[in-house]
């Protein structure tokens, strides 16, 4: 039998759907959640929600969806609130967190979410800067590489 949805919180973030993968956008207000969602969702991603997310957990796994107040919403910064199609809800597959990039190569970090959510859900959770035009292609990359374990401890030059 599957678990029922137990327990939900609102928090500050953004959450677009690539194919069928949730990816929260995390970050202070400002940071370029919105505008990174549009990147995203002009090649083909899903607006989950904007600014305001709920996260919930359903048969053991992270989930997010959009208050019902500003579902399928998205502002546009010099254009205005935009209704756009939307995906309801999302098990999340990454978190992304805006602000400065850190290490070349960074160690696995994983998203916690808030205490009143009981799950052991591992997140993987990068830091990139909203601001590179190569922003959503490194989301995309990082979706694949975590989804598929691409990922490669080191490589040789020959």
């Amino acid at each position: 039998m599957a678990d029922p949805i137990s327990g939900e919180t609102n928090i500050h973030a953004s959450c677009v759907a690539i194919d069928g993968k949730g990816v929260l956008l995390l970050g202070v207000s400002g940071a370029g959640k919105s505008d990174l969602a549009l990147r995203l969702i002009d090649s083909g991603a899903r607006l989950v929600a904007d600014d305001r997310t709920i996260l919930f957990v359903k048969n053991g796994a992270l989930h997010a969806k959009a208050p019902p107040s500003i579902k399928g919403l998205l502002e546009i910064r010099g254009v205005g609130i935009v209704k756009l199609p939307v995906r309801a809800s999302v098990k999340l597959a990454l978190a992304v967190t805006l602000g400065r990039e850190g290490a070349r190569l960074p160690t696995l970090h994983f998203y916690r979410p808030p205490s009143v959510l009981k799950t052991t859900t591992k997140l993987p959770q990068i830091i990139l800067d909203a601001r590179f035009a190569s922003t959503p292609a490194k989301i995309r990359a990082a979706l694949a590489a975590f989804s598929r374990a691409l990922f490669r401890d080191s490589f040789t030059l020959r």
